[in-house]
């Protein structure tokens, strides 16, 4: 039974990835502006969207995106290169260069489209003036391990970036810009979607201090200097279209749920908090469904899917290896230990969990037994942030490769009947 409920939730979590791919999801373009057409990119999906869009486009074009190593999609017109994530490096800063380059470069009878999806805040790397390389590279570094949320942590990239918050838009003016975007954030705001380059924020200036004040993120005298004299830019957000979006992938795994025979619910697209925490919380949850045999009006004659979006954060205190989903994933296995009618898998939708190449991990009983038997401290895997390390012991991590789209994380918990 296990194994064929295992099975089914991999079905699932493959259409939740396969319904958030850019392919056939681009409008027609009706008619070809008087000037060029250049397609610019940044993301975990912009390879993958540059090839969707010049495969789908009619007219001639060109362009230059980045996206992550190991996410390059081969394309005809639009080059497509790679560089680091989470953290920016060097290849980053140049194809950011370069694709200011090209908007400073565009005129008012040129179309510049814009493919935005999750990642670019670290693969668009353009420091404002007086901050250099390396001190971006530090803020991005302390972001990452103080627990901030997504948006908290956008705030603050936008605030130090020379192209963030709408101000590579002003750079493409007057040539007309429109930008199509895969979201990865909760609420799915399209200035925190790779922390906005052609999208203006609407973000009160004080909430960058009260960021860095919380979370004891350190930034030097001078480069506060800095952001105070350059705030971001204002204006009305136009053409702005979203292609794919947590609740739309939650949306194609219910559907195909319902299918299988489960009673899908949607609880939410944007989960956010501590991933252990969170998972606490959702095992609870579960264990509730299963006593009272029911959620809310909703009996539990069939087995009931609880799926969820968004994206949970890990504050690393430890030295071990893994990903918030993993640590999600855990954090179930501690507070089920061991319950028969229990069993689900977190991942995050690039495919990449974290620290590691895994995209997150599956948990059921077998996994609380296997943990026994092999006289794993759970506690102490939680503690150390090592869940990468439990679940390879336990042969439960789940491996994709680089799905070429990111929708952020996706849950999937079933309770079944006796």
């Amino acid at each position: 039974m296990i194994k064929n409920n295992k099975q089914q939730l991999f079905l699932i979590m493959k259409e939740a990835i396969n319904s958030s791919k850019p392919d056939n999801k681009f409008p027609k373009l009706l008619e070809k502006p008087k000037g060029n057409i250049y397609v610019l990119g940044a993301g975990k999906a912009a390879g993958s969207m540059a090839k969707a869009f010049e495969d789908e486009c009619p007219f001639e074009l060109e362009g230059f995106v980045v996206t992550r190593y190991d996410h390059f999609v081969k394309t005809k017109k639009i080059k497509v290169v790679e560089a680091s994530h989470p953290i920016p490096d060097l290849n980053g800063y140049n194809a950011t260069k370069k694709i200011i380059q090209i908007a400073k470069n565009t005129s008012k009878d040129d179309l510049v489209i814009f493919l935005i999806s999750g990642g670019a805040s670290a693969l668009l790397c353009s420091p404002l003036d007086g901050i250099n390389f390396v001190e971006k590279q530090k803020i991005n570094n302390e972001l990452l391990k103080s627990g901030a949320s997504i948006d908290e942590m956008n705030i603050v990239r936008q605030s130090i970036s020379a192209v963030k918050g709408g101000r590579l838009l002003e750079l493409i003016k007057p040539s007309n810009c429109i930008t199509y975007g895969i979201s990865d954030i909760p609420g799915d705001d399209p200035s925190f979607i790779g922390s906005g380059p052609t999208i203006y924020s609407n973000n009160d200036p004080n909430k960058l201090f009260e960021i860095l004040d919380n979370y004891q993120i350190k930034i030097s005298k001078e480069i506060l200097s800095i952001i105070k004299t350059n705030l971001l830019p204002k204006g009305i957000n136009e053409n702005f279209h979203l292609i794919a979006s947590p609740m739309k992938a939650l949306k194609a795994a219910s559907n195909l749920a319902k299918k299988i025979g489960f009673l899908p619910i949607i609880l939410s697209d944007k989960l956010e908090g501590d991933a252990s925490k969170e998972g606490e919380r959702m095992a609870n949850l579960a264990l509730k469904i299963k006593k009272e045999k029911r959620y809310k009006n909703i009996s539990l004659e069939k087995p009931i899917l609880l799926l969820s979006g968004g994206e949970t954060t890990v504050k690393v205190n430890g030295l071990g290896k893994g990903g918030r989903n993993s640590e999600f994933a855990l954090s179930m296995v501690n507070t089920l230990k061991g319950n028969k009618n229990i069993l689900g898998l977190s991942i995050d939708t690039d495919g990449i969990d974290g620290s590691e190449d895994n995209a997150g991990a599956f948990f059921s009983y077998e996994t609380f037994l296997k943990s026994k038997k092999l006289n794993l401290d759970i506690k102490k895997y939680i503690n150390n942030n090592d869940a990468f390390s439990f679940f390879e012991k336990t042969k439960d991590l789940i491996y994709t490769g680089p799905t070429l789209t990111n929708v952020n994380d996706f849950r999937a918990v079933l309770v079944l009947p006796n």
